[in-house]
């Protein structure tokens, strides 16, 4: 079991440690040192360390050598490995068991994830192994059984992987009270302190993320100086694009990155959106029919045998490129990928990183990635991403604070299972980063709310959920139990419905809404096949291979992605570069031949000028505003500018949005003196005039959905039952108006509507982006050309009133008008 004779404790581990690295024929980086000694000496901490160099054994290894030979504890549970995603947990565990066989501890690994079966999860707590890989989720679902404190008594060490990833949502709050209700088990049968790690590769906020890791404790932060070698190549048009517009360089790029494949010996090709990812694999196999059966592809909304089937296609080099999503963003370790293809602008550095990390997935390796512009104004973006590779800049993932739902949700659970004291409980979740603030008041009204359902709903016994039995809180209708285990969880999925072959098996799954639009007999890809539809019965698609290969693609909602805050910053200095003709990255020089055409025809702005273009033409009286914000703050403030006009002077607008502007189209002539005179761009009223213009109910009425799904308010069907989209959407829109109208004070409807401020609004970003346009100098240039800068804005614009040969046509009438002006 590991070393042992006269030496000390400490002596033995560090002997481990030692052996581990020498039977790999491997040299400890500093920073594993360094990891060893600070877990050795019984601290907990944060490591931030390259993707591929080493991060896992960091942890895992001194961990192993400092409580194998410290042997303090009998047999059971020592280690538990969150991970965010359940198709890393396989691979992680793998590599963990052939660390311990290694070194001959004798301790076993094991996986606890969703896609385990009832009888091996039960199977498995009988005799726990020493390490568990798991997610949030699978860990509070533990916690909803009866007993479960004995699961975790001998339980020191916590680690939290890919730790940015659940940091930024609900999930990293989930996380938190796992942490706090561990430590809580811990103290009460004065068992040593929890050391609590989290790993994270790409975060910019070190030192908030090890807060919201250690709740009331403290850490320390473990840096990897590790440079990790990665090459950005861009992959430029052929002919330089002097009127881009969204799209059009997109697919017809696929014999470029076709070729690549025959440079490397495997590709992961990372698209933005999954009909993104149809449309390039359909694309590819079109280019050159030998692909077919070589090249894959993997998005969420496939099945998950096909995932797997996939992946380990991937491990085993058996597949020359696998086109993909995020759903490949993460850990798992593909070390045939040699190269890395990114399908447009990825939006933020963090991600481009952690994509790029895909490839080169070993210490030492060089990480490759190809930028493939859909237009040639997203060569900006890859000018602004090389500028932040070089400085190393990376965005911040900002804590989610003070979830209500994610909290009702933790007492449910923990009601199902032994029951709670509220005194006891409220403590040890005041001792999370997440609710460190919470007042006795909202504590109250939480205890409140899953005893009686509330004041609009306490009539109602369904909503009674939780009573006092014996002086604790706790859940006695079997029935209720059994919908809340189902229920666990903060990940709420877009009603979907199974796709299904008449005699065949499963493909994957599909928004609901778009399969209510097809009659028998339409045809769309999906899965890289074109289906034919038949008929849609028990929340099933069944379909059949279509006869002739034409069909539409599938469209996710969700799907766009916006710009970070801080790529936007960088891409506005290009831009001011661009003004000034500063020399700088080759895609800024290659954009050069735009730029001037850019200030011939107006103006490129500089950092003190808000650039409006103004173009009259038979549609009416454009406006184009380009405060280079990214699409998400660009839709709201179109919305607020058309709004605070409206109030000006009264007319109705048009609007169109891409990343860099937007425009308003108006039948009557906009007078922007006034506009500017009266404060167009002023921060007074922001929050009220934003509710005013997006119909905030609305908004919080859809955002209610997911908070009143984890809550426990609705339910979404037992497994095979699930409930159909309509139904949910008309229970969670009826509950809505209901504490609307009774429980205006409910927090959950507070944090219906704060949600959509902060996240969907974005409201502290927006306040910042307001204050930043204020105080630029507005520089109004009346054009009778679309610039380069508004031509793929119109083309948005079009985009939404021509079927797709007409657009190319009216595309082509812009260009030639243009040059005969």
């Amino acid at each position: 079991m590991g070393p042992s004779g006269n030496l000390s404790t400490t002596d033995n581990a560090d002997l481990l440690f030692e052996q581990w690295f020498k039977k790999r024929n491997w040299k400890p980086f500093p920073f594993q040192t360094e990891a060893f000694h600070q877990i050795k000496s019984g601290h907990s901490g944060l490591l931030n360390a390259p993707t591929g160099s080493g991060k896992t054994y960091a942890l895992f290894i001194p961990l192993l050598a400092k409580l194998v030979t410290e042997n303090q504890t009998p047999a059971g549970l020592k280690i538990i490995w969150i991970t965010p995603l359940k198709a890393l947990a396989n691979d992680i565990a793998m590599a963990m068991q052939t660390a311990c066989d290694t070194l001959s501890t004798g301790w076993k690994v094991a996986v606890r994830t969703g896609d385990l079966s009832g009888y091996d999860k039960k199977k498995q707590l009988l005799h726990l192994p020493e390490v568990l890989v798991t997610t949030p989720e699978s860990l509070h679902v533990m916690f909803s059984a009866a007993q479960h404190a004995q699961w975790f008594l001998n339980t020191q060490a916590v680690v939290v992987d890919e730790w940015h990833e659940l940091l930024g949502n609900k999930r990293g709050t989930q996380t938190e009270l796992v942490l706090s209700h561990i430590d809580t088990l811990l103290d009460s049968s004065s068992r040593p302190p929890l050391l609590r790690w989290g790993i994270s590769a790409t975060i910019g906020n070190l030192e908030e993320g090890l807060l919201a890791l250690m709740g009331i404790g403290t850490g320390v932060i473990v840096r990897s100086q590790q440079e990790k070698k990665l090459r950005m190549v861009t992959i430029y048009p052929p002919e330089n694009e002097k009127f881009p517009w969204g799209g059009h360089l997109g697919i017809k790029r696929v014999a470029e990155v076709a070729s690549l494949l025959s440079k490397h010996k495997m590709l992961l090709i990372f698209t933005n959106t999954r009909a993104q990812c149809e449309l390039w694999y359909k694309a590819l196999i079109e280019h050159d029919t030998d692909l077919s059966g070589q090249i894959a592809m993997h998005h969420g909304s496939l099945d998950t045998e096909i995932r797997a089937w996939v992946e380990d296609k991937l491990k085993s080099g058996k597949l020359k490129a696998v086109v993909c999503t995020s759903s490949l963003d993460l850990g798992v370790d593909f070390r045939p990928v040699d190269a890395i293809v990114q399908i447009g602008g990825p939006k933020g550095v963090a991600r481009f990183i952690q994509r790029a990390g895909r490839s080169g997935h070993r210490p030492g390796e060089e990480s490759i990635i190809y930028f493939v512009p859909t237009h040639s104004l997203e060569l900006i973006e890859a000018s602004a991403l090389r500028k932040a590779l070089e400085e190393g800049f990376v965005e911040q993932r900002i804590p989610v604070q003070m979830a209500v739902d994610v909290l009702i949700q933790y007492l449910v659970t923990l009601a199902t299972g032994d029951g709670f004291d509220e005194q006891k409980l409220f403590l040890e979740v005041r001792k999370t980063y997440a609710y460190s603030k919470i007042s006795p008041e909202v504590w109250r009204w939480v205890l409140n709310f899953i005893t009686t359902g509330g004041e609009a709903l306490e009539e109602y016994q369904e909503y009674a959920r939780v009573q006092m039995v014996n002086g604790v809180f706790k859940v006695v209708d079997k029935k209720i139990a059994l919908r809340h285990r189902l229920s666990i969880g903060t990940i709420v999925a877009d009603p979907s419905v199974k796709v299904k072959y008449m005699s065949g098996p499963y493909i994957g799954s599909i928004e609901e809404s778009f399969i209510a639009r097809l009659s028998e007999g339409d045809q769309f890809w999906f899965a890289g096949k074109c289906l034919s539809f038949v008929k849609l019965k028990d929340m099933t698609a069944w379909v059949k291979k279509a006869t002739k290969p034409k069909g539409i693609v599938p469209q996710w909602m969700g799907g766009r992605m916006p710009f970070s805050s801080q790529l936007a910053s960088l891409i506005r200095e290009e831009i001011e570069k661009a003004k000034w003709n500063e020399q700088g990255s080759e895609e800024r020089n290659y954009l050069e031949p735009v730029f001037e055409i850019q200030n011939e025809w107006s103006e490129i702005p500089s950092s003190h000028q808000l650039l409006i273009e103004q173009i009259e033409t038979k549609e009416g009286f454009h406006v184009f505003f380009y405060p280079f914000e990214g699409y998400v703050v660009h839709e709201l403030l179109a919305a607020l500018i058309a709004f605070r006009l409206g109030l000006i002077q009264p007319m109705s607008f048009s609007m169109a949005i891409n990343d860099f502007g937007f425009e308003l189209l108006s039948d009557q002539e906009i007078d922007l003196n006034q506009a500017f005179q009266q404060g167009l761009l002023n921060t007074e009223h922001l929050e009220e005039d934003l509710i005013a213009c997006v119909n905030d109910s609305e908004m919080a009425k859809r955002r209610f959905r997911e908070i009143a799904h984890i809550s426990g308010l609705v339910f979404q069907g037992f497994p095979g039952q699930q409930k159909s989209y309509k139904h949910l959407q008309a229970s969670t829109s009826l509950l809505f108006d209901v504490l609307k109208t009774y429980d205006q004070d409910n927090l959950l409807l507070t944090q219906a509507f704060g949600e959509v401020l902060a996240f969907q609004l974005e409201k502290d970003r927006l306040i910042k982006v307001i204050d930043r346009l204020h105080q630029l100098q507005p520089l109004m240039v009346k054009t009778d050309r679309f610039t380069p800068f508004c031509f793929p804005i119109m083309v948005e614009f079009l985009r939404s009133r021509l079927s797709s040969e007409k657009l190319e046509d009216r595309i082509e009438k812009m260009k030639l008008q243009n040059s005969l002006l």
